[in-house]
């Protein structure tokens, strides 16, 4: 009876967290007065590389200085949640602590922020590539003056793909394994590791704890995400769900990363397009292999197609977790 409630509250925290976060997001307002989780977590991960990632020590002391550095951001977030959905719970009473605790989890979840973002990119590509590639910018690394038209809208779907696994779908799955602390956990792993976990000389050998984690804790996620976005593309018109299935099937595992590979490739063949490529990174051409057979030359239409289908995955996401929740809530009681 207790390990059924516990399953029930987190479903339903994890559903209405998401719902919450499609209808509203996370106020701009609230970002210029008190900030936002991520960044406070971005300033812990801050503070440690400052500290502890110094050129006076050697690669094997930075090493296992980013290992201290993981473990610190991935635990002490964490614990804070857990003090907090407690607090919560011994303040409120249950019918309330419930939505409270979800429309904190909410700020957690990026549907809507990554969608207005990507919306943004389609919107400036209609006035033309100088808009398009300002737009860009604030959600690639990529340098957007070596981005011609089609290499804007391509990264642009690229991040749709990617960030859809990793800003959305896992969040909320850690979220229904381990409620509010479960998804401050990836979170502060995933934060972590877009700030430390590249290979520079800097990070080579501080990051590479963050990025391994990461990779472990998006590795659920970044499968199911595929699996949502070749559901969607069976539901619209136009799209191409067996060749989704089959460019995930041929491409994900060849993909740069062993994660984001998964959810571009599902978008790219239920598209028609190809994704990934070489790209330039601060002026360093990276020969990368092309994910999907369709065409490279995107055009803003297929970023708004990219966009539908993205928002169908979603609602489909979030069907399938009111689903369990239902079959959680019928199920009897008294065993």
């Amino acid at each position: 009876m207790r390990i059924f409630l516990f399953l029930l509250h987190r479903l339903g925290v994890t559903c209405l967290a998401s719902m919450t976060d499609a209808a509203m997001g996370y106020p701009q307002a609230l970002v210029r007065r008190i900030g936002h989780p991520v960044i406070w977590i971005g300033g812990l991960v801050g503070a440690l590389d400052r500290h502890l990632n110094t050129t006076d020590r050697t690669l094997g002391q930075r090493r296992l200085a980013g290992y201290a550095a993981a473990g610190v951001t991935a635990t002490l977030p964490t614990v804070i949640a857990i003090v907090m959905v407690r607090v919560i719970r011994w303040l409120l009473p249950r019918w309330l602590a419930l939505p409270v605790t979800a429309v904190l989890a909410s700020t957690l979840v990026a549907q809507r922020s990554l969608h207005d973002h990507v919306l943004a990119v389609a919107h400036a590509a209609d006035e033309g590539l100088p808009a398009a590639r300002r737009a860009v910018s604030h959600i690639v690394g990529r340098d957007p003056e070596q981005l011609d038209e089609a290499g804007v809208l391509r990264a642009a779907t690229e991040t749709l793909a990617e960030n859809f696994s990793d800003g959305i779908v896992a969040p909320l799955l850690w979220m229904a394994a381990g409620g509010l602390p479960g998804a401050v956990f990836y979170k502060s792993v995933n934060t972590a590791d877009s700030m430390i976990g590249h290979r520079t000389p800097r990070h080579e050998a501080f990051g590479c704890a963050a990025a391994r984690l990461d990779d472990l804790v998006n590795l659920p996620a970044s499968r199911l995400s595929a699996i949502w976005i070749i559901l969607a593309a069976l539901t619209l018109p136009g799209m191409r769900a067996g060749a989704a299935l089959r460019i995930v099937w041929r491409d994900a595992r060849a993909h740069r990363s062993p994660n984001a590979g998964w959810p571009e490739a599902a978008m790219a063949g239920a598209l028609g397009i190809r994704l990934s490529g070489p790209r330039s990174y601060d002026g360093v051409c990276v020969a990368e292999p092309w994910v999907g057979d369709g065409t490279p030359v995107l055009r803003p239409d297929d970023l708004y197609r990219a966009l539908a289908l993205y928002r169908r995955a979603c609602v489909i996401q979030t069907l399938a977790g009111l689903s369990a929740l239902g079959l959680l809530a019928r199920r009897p009681r008294g065993r």
